[in-house]
């Protein structure tokens, strides 16, 4: 379907993107039909494999871009600078200026309770909007947010990151514990980068507990969003698993942007 696009606009450039394990599916031959089917309808191909927080975001994202040039162009695959700068700066710049909420809570438009860091500036998350957004949370049980209270202090005391089979008895829910022993994850506020936003957050938000031991919560629609570079101005249609399954299936922002800029270089 992508290459019958191709073949119908012919557009100078285009690029595709994809999960890591998408060059070696099927003994990496899915890859090298794919090439082929480029190749025939016009196009030179390169790709590299890069992570989203060389370009400014505070996650650890990598993906295959692929990037393709109309044979006669004679193009070659541009070269990606690694932001200077965002080592500096700490997940916690995510959370630091949003209000607490309740497991289940829902602020659709509500104020911030702090004036944006340095990285929120800097990178364009926000500026200086005073009408906080979709700052709303999913609901949890009591016996996952006891759950989440078990994961967030062995990190906060510990800097540790708990297996399934080591939460107490009377908090495990599955039997086959080796499926489930990376089910749970605190987003840890002091580290650089957080781990891979995902689609699977519309359907529970185990893999992504707020830092914050006295809300007991997964991450909201808006702490998902900035992780992905989205500026708070940017507003999600439809129901709230609609909106993480949208936020998790996106290329961030930031990096879109980076590689866009190359895009206009090259095609001048």
């Amino acid at each position: 379907l992508y290459v019958r696009f191709l073949e119908a606009f012919k557009p100078s450039v285009f690029i595709f993107e994809n999960v890591p394990g998408f060059l070696s599916a099927g003994d990496g031959k899915l890859w090298q039909d794919i090439q082929k089917y480029f190749k025939k309808a016009g196009y030179e191909v390169g790709y590299r494999l890069l992570n989203a927080h060389d370009f400014g975001v505070l996650q650890n994202r990598k993906r295959v871009i692929v990037i393709g040039w109309r044979k006669e162009l004679n193009l070659e695959y541009p070269e990606f600078k690694k932001d200077s700068n965002i080592n500096r700066f700490r997940v916690i710049e995510v959370f630091d200026d949003l209000p607490s909420l309740k497991p289940g809570e829902r602020i659709y438009t509500g104020a911030y309770i702090k004036k944006p860091s340095e990285y929120m500036k800097m990178y364009g998350i926000r500026d200086e909007e005073n009408i906080l957004t979709l700052h709303i949370a999913r609901k949890h049980n009591e016996r996952d947010r006891e759950i989440y209270r078990f994961y967030i202090e062995a990190w906060l005391k510990e800097k540790r990151r708990p297996e399934y089979d080591e939460l107490p008895e009377e908090l495990k829910t599955h039997r086959n514990k080796r499926v489930f022993r990376d089910r749970f994850k605190v987003v840890a506020p002091d580290l650089p980068y957080s781990q891979t936003v995902v689609a699977h957050l519309e359907k529970d938000g185990h893999y992504f507990i707020h830092p914050d031991i006295n809300q007991l919560r997964s991450i909201s629609v808006r702490e998902t969003a900035r992780l992905q570079s989205f500026p708070d101005n940017f507003y999600f249609e439809g129901p709230m698993t609609a909106m993480f399954r949208q936020i998790g299936n996106a290329v961030p922002p930031l990096m879109a942007e980076k590689i866009a800029e190359k895009i206009k270089e090259m095609i001048g």
